[in-house]
């Protein structure tokens, strides 16, 4: 994966704009994958839903407070990706209190697909979902990949999670700062 160029794709997200009015005052807008990466370094992680046990219990909040420890490492943002829609993934972002992880709806689950991340999940009454990966991508291109071990359609509810925790991609940033400047 390192090397590869991630796919131009159009997320539709929900913003908030007070000129709609009324309890719902959100309109949609097109964020295109260029907008997120290009000329930027970012941190993405993926995980199989808003509102799962490890995801939000564990890993969105993680990368969350860890935020500003990313920034100063040169990662202008984190996002996070989900196979879940605009509505879903703006309700659970306000149920955590996210201050800095932004949340991206891949709803389709192409920019997963295609990927190669995206697994079917169906025995679970989950349907397609992400395999929770993270990278570190620089203007668009991998520079760096983390998957959790085990990818797969039919195991059983096993939801491995160790090789995508914030600390490890921390970790990557902190040796490949050190290496760069001599250290």
């Amino acid at each position: 994966m390192e090397g590869r160029r991630v796919p131009s794709m159009v997320f539709k997200t929900r913003v908030r704009d007070e000129s709609v009015g009324g309890p719902n005052p959100f309109r949609w807008q097109d964020v295109r994958s260029e907008e997120i990466f290009h000329g930027r370094r970012v941190v993405v992680f993926s995980l199989p839903g808003a509102f799962t046990p490890t995801c939000s219990n564990r890993q969105c909040p993680a990368f969350d407070q860890l935020c500003p420890e990313f920034r100063r490492f040169g990662i202008d943002d984190v996002y996070c990706f989900s196979v879940n829609d605009a509505f879903v993934m703006h309700r659970w972002g306000r149920q955590l209190g996210l201050q800095h992880v932004r949340l991206i709806p891949d709803g389709t689950g192409q920019f997963t697909r295609r990927m190669g991340m995206l697994v079917d999940k169906e025995h679970l009454g989950f349907g397609y979902r992400s395999w929770r990966y993270a990278m570190v991508v620089r203007d668009g291109v991998v520079e760096k990949w983390f998957e959790e071990p085990g990818i797969n359609d039919e195991g059983a509810d096993e939801d491995p999670y160790g090789e995508t925790d914030p600390e490890r991609v921390l970790d990557y940033l902190r040796h490949e700062k050190a290496a760069s400047h001599g250290d």
